[in-house]
């Protein structure tokens, strides 16, 4: 088992993140000693179904239990109930509820801030180069994505289980529960939102190419959003200087994800979807590098109304950083042009060049990195770059 960023905390907490993250598998090993209700299982989600109070008779049957795990807790949410009053009675008793949506949860009028503040909020996100350590090949990072039941399948190839990684998605957490009507209309969604993966998001083109309402996109893209599988980069507005965009960029949340959904065609450039590819690989170990490093601040996409862009912004109470992501072994002066604009309106912001070279160097004031090198240095709590 991979040694995982995670970090649990003294007390009871929730631990979210997409299916086929590795929830399960690290809390097996962060807590081998907890007792664990598995509501995957259809008798143990049929019999909390009915009889969430069931929880405490399941707490009292087992005294030598300090630790209880209730995986997919989204599954049972009338559980959180339950879970609030043994807390309440019994604090001494830690609780660590996963789940691969927070949707059901407040669907069913129930939110993670219910337990009165006793539960702080985790999350898991497919490997970080780091994580996986010698087994990291940004070309596999590339065509196959991060997900460890992917990366690490048991029976299948990895290629397979991607192949069939969002089929069990939509089966399971999107029919099951009755979140579209038109399962038809959703995955013709998926192909045409592919393409907006590291753009400007458009709900208006996106309902007009997948043949749906304005108002139902706005709705998929909510489901995506609480699947954790996709996520809005918001525009960084902080003390700006010139008029920018006013919409968000889109990203799913894994390069191999990405390359499934995303069509292919005689007149797609390879270098495109590569090019998109790699910047959503970038995306996400920034996200994970913030989530895990327990900071606050927030990643951002940085563009002016003149087209004027940088593709991510960092910004937290310990650091400040413009990276602009270049799918090129070599790079060249233009490339430089957003990181130059941002670094005059913000010159406490320190700029990072990242591409497909291998040469470390500064250029024009910016550094400029090896991507691979890069994602495979970035540890939570750790700058950046130095």
């Amino acid at each position: 088992m991979k040694n995982r960023f995670i970090t649990q905390s003294s007390g009871s907490f929730f631990l979210f993140g997409p299916r086929g993250t590795g929830k399960s598998t690290w809390l097996e090993g962060a807590l081998p000693e907890a007792y664990t209700v598995n509501l995957l299982l259809a008798d143990v989600r049929r019999q909390l179904t009915g009889n969430p109070e069931r929880l405490h008779s399941i707490v009292a049957e087992h005294p030598d239990k300090s630790v209880f795990v209730i995986d997919e807790i989204q599954r049972v949410p009338d559980l959180l109930d339950s879970v609030h009053d043994i807390m309440e009675k019994s604090p001494h008793l830690k609780f660590v509820l996963t789940g691969s949506s927070a949707r059901k949860l407040k669907r069913a009028g129930k939110d993670t801030d219910m337990l009165g503040g006793r539960a702080v909020k985790r999350t898991c996100h497919p490997f970080m180069a780091a994580e996986m350590g010698t087994d990291f090949n940004l070309a596999d990072a590339l065509r196959l994505g991060m997900i460890p039941l992917v990366r690490y399948p048991r029976n299948n190839t990895s290629e397979e289980v991607l192949g069939t990684y969002l089929d069990v998605y939509l089966q399971e957490e999107i029919v099951n529960e009755g979140l579209v009507r038109k399962l038809d209309d959703f995955a013709r969604f998926l192909e045409m939102a592919s393409f907006s993966h590291g753009a400007i998001l458009s709900m208006s083109d996106i309902a007009r190419e997948a043949e749906v309402k304005r108002s139902t996109v706005d709705g998929y893209f909510s489901i995506l959003e609480s699947l954790m599988v996709a996520h809005r980069l918001p525009v960084f507005t902080k003390r700006a200087r010139r008029q920018l965009v006013g919409h968000d960029k889109f990203y799913l949340f894994d390069a191999g994800v990405y390359r499934t959904l995303r069509p292919k065609g005689p007149l797609d450039r390879p270098e495109e979807i590569d090019g998109a590819a790699l910047e959503g690989l970038v995306h996400q170990h920034l996200r994970a590098w913030l989530d895990y490093s327990l900071v606050r601040g927030g990643l951002y996409f940085w563009r002016t109304r003149a087209g004027t862009e940088v593709d991510f912004v960092v910004y937290t109470d310990n650091g400040f950083w413009a990276i602009e992501v270049k799918n090129a072994k070599k790079v060249f002066g233009g490339d430089f042009s957003g990181l130059k604009a941002f670094h005059e309106d913000y010159p406490e912001a320190k700029t990072i060049l990242l591409y497909r070279g291998e040469e470390s160097k500064v250029q024009d004031g910016t550094m400029v990195l090896p991507v691979e090198k890069f994602l495979q240095r970035l540890r939570p709590g750790v700058p950046l770059v130095e």
